[in-house]
This record gives structure tokens, C-alpha cells and sequence, in this order.
């Protein structure tokens, strides 16, 4: 009967959360709605099918350690020092107000300090998922305004890793009678001695096994690898440090993404981690119980007016005062207005700790729903209001104005990125060494995609551009720089799904041009079909090298063998059409 449960839990979820954020995508909302909605459907306070919502707490522990992977593994410090001056005082400054005010609301409707701390810590963090997605669909998210929003969100991320850490040891209910400052000082020796053991010996001993993986090839082995990592490191901290799983998880994706392996675990290991991470606010949904809103409903409008007002004016407040443009203002602090998965992982620890209650955690779940709904329509007003700036010029002038210091100022707009080339180049066997070779004598810089780490690496030391990854996964090519690239070269024949290498490519770049290469004839109208420009096969180039040959033998002038090219040439494809 348990494993009945367990397959029915994971069947409800995963196929709830598919056809509500299906549903929700189709609706241009973010597809976590659906999923926390579908939670609600499946969670014992509303009719109809109930699941083991204690069974699907149990799956999101690990879909909240990968969660925590995933953003270690795109930690970026680079990201936080571009824009360092407005994002680091900026966000700490927004979580503090969001924090105050959040405890103050919690504490004036009764609630202990503790409770309200975590309640207010709750709503000052906004989800990263829907950050990236509002910028992205409006195709700002590598504009400044999106570098703010991203730097902000690694500031905040920080923040809340550090609660995570501290928050047990400040308000745990444990047996122990050391003071206060001896047990944070036992904590933070604890967690430098994690950081240490897993920058030093950790920055050593998993690239070396993630390279002596690589080199088996297997896609099965190098992700399972990346998960043992992942969960062995989260489990270690607990086990061996006494710290959160969160925070191992966290320290293990930093050093994933700091070796040549970042690419190639966010595009083949992190799926299972969408997996779980869809459980994760699956079960955060069968928390919500939404007749018991009507029994607080001024916790839940308190709390919408802090994330949905407070946070974005503040936000907009530290920007402004540092002269930031009054759209990149607007468009950052916006972006920043809700909260999602790192709010429902506090407020777990906060449940965990006996510090908040359910009512506490149904107001997270309505308030996160709510924000995430309304985000993206706030958004698709900003344009309308900076065009109605722009007949302003009196209000225009107080508003936008000029920066002061410029450390952070956008790269000019003729200022090429270092993943802009024009050229991607897929395989680095002799065909493709000699394609790259002539390119470069040309005058345009390759990019090459290998799954060889050590001929990436040669590459790379040769001078030439390379990325490590599967060519097959679309997040490969963006590293690629395949948006702005005008040529594909697939330079493997009988490379497996080239066909998908290409439609992907289509996808990210309609005008690219793609030249592909295959074994067999009969290959040529399936590469065609997904969008290839130019098909080269091993059998029609022997082919007509044997024309040639035996024309060229017979005397023939220059002009009878092009004509017989030609003529052997239309005939092979012709037949490979057919």
C-alpha cells in the first residue's frame, strides 16, 4: 500500500503540475502558478483526490537541495561585481525594510519575534524563476536593467542562504543551555570549516572525478555523478557539520560551476532537478487552505502590499538615489515585486522550528500566487508610462537623471559579448580542425562545441573559443553564442540528432545559415526537413571524386567535368529525394 502511495503521490503531482502550468503558461503566467495550484487541488483541504502530501514533503527535501545546486552552480560573482554599486546596498537594503515591516505586520496581529522575523525574511526575498522569465519574454534580461535585477537577486540569494544557516541556531528549540554567542560561534566555525573543506578539497577532488567520468562518455553515468554530488555533499553538511542541507547543496553547485563542467550539469543533470523542484511547490500548494484566508484576511492584504508596493518602492528609491535611469528604475524594481521558492523554503524551516504556523504558511502560498499573477501584468504597463514620461520633459528631467559615477554603466551599444561570435563550429575531428583553421585564416572567429573535455581544453589553449557540452541541448548553443552567429558548421557525419542540433538552432537564430554534414545519402532529406542550408555526405563527395577521376583519365577538358560533376551530382540527389 505504501508503494501504491508513493506512485500515486508522484503521478497526482507531476501530472496536475503539467496540465495547470500548461494551462498557466498558455495564459502568459508563470507555469509555478499552475503548480502550486495544482497542490491546492491535491492537498486535504479542498475536495476531491488527496495524495500523501507527507510523502510529497518528503520528494521536495530533495527538490529543495537541488534547487539550492542549481543556484550555486549559477552563482556568478561576476554578475554581482558588474553592478555592485547600486545591486549589493540595494538589496540589502529592501530585504531589511521588506524584513521590519514584514515582522512588524506579523507581531502587531500577536504573533512571538521569532515568528515574525522569519515572516518578514519571508517577504523580502523575490523568486528567481519568475525574475528571469518576466525579463526574458520581454527581452531585457541581458540589458542593464536586467544585469541590476540578476545582480540583486545573487545578493538576495546570499541573503537568504545565510538565514538558512543562522536562523536554527538563533531561534532553535534544542536542549542546550551555551549562550547565545557561543552557539553562533559554534555555527560559524562549522560552516568555515564546510567552505573550506569543499573549496579546497572539494575544488580538487569533484573535477577530478567528474573528468574521469566525462571521459566514459556515458550521458547516464555524468549525470548521476552530478546528483551524487549534489545530495552527498547536502547530506554530509548535515550529517558531518550539523548544518543546513541547503547550504551543502548551495557550496556543491558553486564548485560544479567553477570547473569546465558547469555547462554540461545545467543542461544534462539539472532536469531531474525541474523534476523535483515541481514537487517542491506542488506540496508547498497542499499547504494552502483557502477558506482559512478569510480568517486573517488582513495578514494576506498586509503581506500583498509589502511585496506588491513596499518592495518595488524601496527598490525604485535606492536606485533612483543612485541616479540610475528612471526606466531601468522602473523595470528592476518591478521585476523584483513577488516572492516564490526561497520564501516557501524559509517558511518551511520556519514550520520546522515551531516558529510559524500554518496560517502563516497559507498567506506565503496566497500572497506568492497572487504576486506572480499580477507581476507580469505590471510589467507590460512600464513601457506605456516611460512613453508618457517621454512627453514630459519637466517630469522627465526630475525623474531621469544623469548619473554622477558611471562604474556601472552599460557596455555601448556596438560592444560585442564574449559569446558573440559568427561561427559555431560542432566537432573538432580533422574535418572540423581544418575548418576552424581556414575560418580563422579568414578572418572569422569559431566557436567550437566539443564533448571531448580534453580537446576542449587543447582548443582553448591553441586560442580558440570552446565550449564543453552536448550540442543537442539548446542551453549549449546559447553558451555558443548561436543567436548572433551566422553560421552553423556540423562538421561530424552520422553525429547523432543532428537533426534536433539543428532545429534548435533554427529556433534561436531563423537567418543563421547551416551547413551539415552526413554519412549516407539517404540522411540528406531529414537534415533538409529541420532546416539545414547545405548537406555534404560521404557518399555523394566519393562519388563524384570517382567522376572526376575517371574523366580526368580519359582526357576530358575542365569543362567536361564540371558538366559530369554536375550531371552525377543532380542524379545522386535526385535519388536521395526519392
Amino acid at each position: 500500500m505504501h508503494e501504491y502511495d508513493l506512485i500515486l503521490t508522484l503521478t497526482a503531482g507531476l501530472a496536475g503540475a503539467l496540465f495547470l502550468g500548461y494551462l498557466t503558461q498558455r495564459l502568459g503566467l508563470s507555469p509555478i502558478v499552475g503548480y502550486l495550484l495544482a497542490g491546492t487541488l491535491l492537498g486535504p483541504n479542498t475536495p476531491g483526490l488527496a495524495v500523501d502530501s507527507g510523502m510529497a514533503e518528503q520528494l521536495a527535501e530533495i527538490g529543495v537541495i537541488l534547487l539550492m545546486f542549481g543556484v550555486g552552480l549559477q552563482f556568478h560573482i561576476e554578475e554581482l561585481l558588474a553592478v555592485r554599486a547600486v545591486a549589493v546596498p540595494g538589496a540589502i537594503g529592501q530585504s531589511v525594510v521588506a524584513t521590519l515591516l514584514g515582522a512588524w505586520l506579523a507581531s502587531s496581529l500577536g504573533w512571538g519575534n521569532e515568528g515574525s522575523i522569519i515572516f518578514g525574511i519571508a517577504l523580502a526575498v523575490a523568486s528567481t524563476v519568475v525574475v528571469i522569465r518576466v525579463l526574458s519574454d520581454h527581452d531585457v534580461l541581458h540589458t542593464h536593467a536586467g544585469h541590476v535585477a540578476v545582480g540583486w537577486l545573487v545578493v538576495q540569494d546570499v541573503f537568504t542562504v545565510l538565514a538558512l544557516v543562522l536562523l536554527p541556531t538563533l531561534f532553535g528549540k534544542g536542549e542546550s543551555d551555551q549562550p547565545l554567542w557561543m552557539a553562533i560561534g559554534l555555527t560559524a566555525l562549522k560552516v568555515s570549516v564546510l567552505v573550506g573543506f569543499t573549496a579546497i578539497v572539494g575544488a580538487r577532488v569533484i573535477p577530478w572525478v567528474l573528468d574521469r567520468v566525462a571521459k566514459t562518455r556515458s550521458r547516464e553515468l555524468f549525470t548521476l555523478t552530478v546528483l551524487v554530488t549534489a545530495l552527498g555533499i547536502a547530506v554530509g553538511s548535515a550529517q558531518i557539520f550539523g548544518v543546513s542541507m541547503a547550504l551543502g547543496a548551495f557550496l556543491a553547485g558553486m564548485v560544479v560551476g567553477r570547473s569546465d563542467y558547469s555547462l554540461r550539469a545545467a543542461s544534462d543533470a539539472l532536469p531531474m532537478r525541474d523534476a523535483f523542484a515541481v514537487l517542491f511547490f506542488v506540496s508547498v500548494g497542499m499547504l494552502l487552505n483557502p477558506t482559512a484566508l478569510f480568517d486573517s484576511p488582513w495578514l494576506l492584504a498586509g503581506s500583498l502590499g509589502i511585496v506588491l508596493i513596499a518592495n518595488p518602492i524601496v527598490a525604485f528609491a535606492i536606485m533612483w538615489l543612485r541616479r540610475e535611469p528612471f526606466r531601468v528604475c522602473v523595470m528592476a524594481a518591478v521585476a523584483l515585486a513577488q516572492i516564490g521558492e526561497f520564501s516557501f523554503i524559509l517558511a518551511t524551516l520556519g514550520r520546522e522550528l515551531g516558529l510559524l504556523t500554518h496560517e502563516a504558511t497559507n498567506t506565503l502560498v496566497a500572497a506568492s500566487i497572487v504576486s506572480i499573477v499580477v507581476n507580469p501584468a505590471i510589467f507590460r504597463m512600464i513601457d506605456p508610462i516611460v512613453g508618457w514620461l517621454a512627453r514630459q520633459p519637466r517630469l522627465r528631467g526630475y525623474l531621469d537623471r544623469p548619473r554622477l559615477i558611471d562604474s556601472d554603466a552599460p557596455p555601448p551599444e556596438g560592444r560585442v559579448s564574449r559569446n558573440a561570435h559568427r561561427a559555431v563550429l560542432i566537432g573538432f575531428g580533422p574535418t572540423g580542425k581544418t575548418v576552424a583553421r581556414l575560418l580563422k585564416e579568414s578572418g572569422i572567429e569559431p566557436t567550437v562545441v566539443e564533448l571531448n573535455i580534453d580537446t576542449v581544453r587543447a582548443v582553448r589553449d591553441a586560442g580558440c573559443d570552446a565550449v564543453y557540452g552536448d550540442a543537442t541541448r539548446p542551453e549549449t548553443l546559447v553558451e555558443a553564442g548561436i543567436a548572433s552567429a551566422r553560421s552553423l558548421i556540423l562538421t561530424s557525419a552520422g553525429m547523432a540528432n543532428s537533426t534536433e542540433v539543428i532545429r534548435a538552432a533554427r529556433e534561436a537564430n531563423p537567418g543563421i545559415r547551416v551547413l551539415a554534414r552526413a554519412m549516407y545519402l539517404r540522411d540528406l532529406p531529414d537534415l533538409k526537413r529541420a532546416g539545414a542550408d547545405t548537406v555534404f555526405t560521404g557518399e555523394g563527395e566519393v562519388a563524384l571524386a570517382f567522376v572526376e577521376d575517371l574523366l580526368l583519365g580519359l582526357g576530358a577538358t575542365a569543362e567536361q567535368i564540371e558538366r559530369g560533376r554536375t550531371r552525377a551530382h543532380e542524379e545522386l540527389f535526385r535519388v536521395a529525394r526519392t
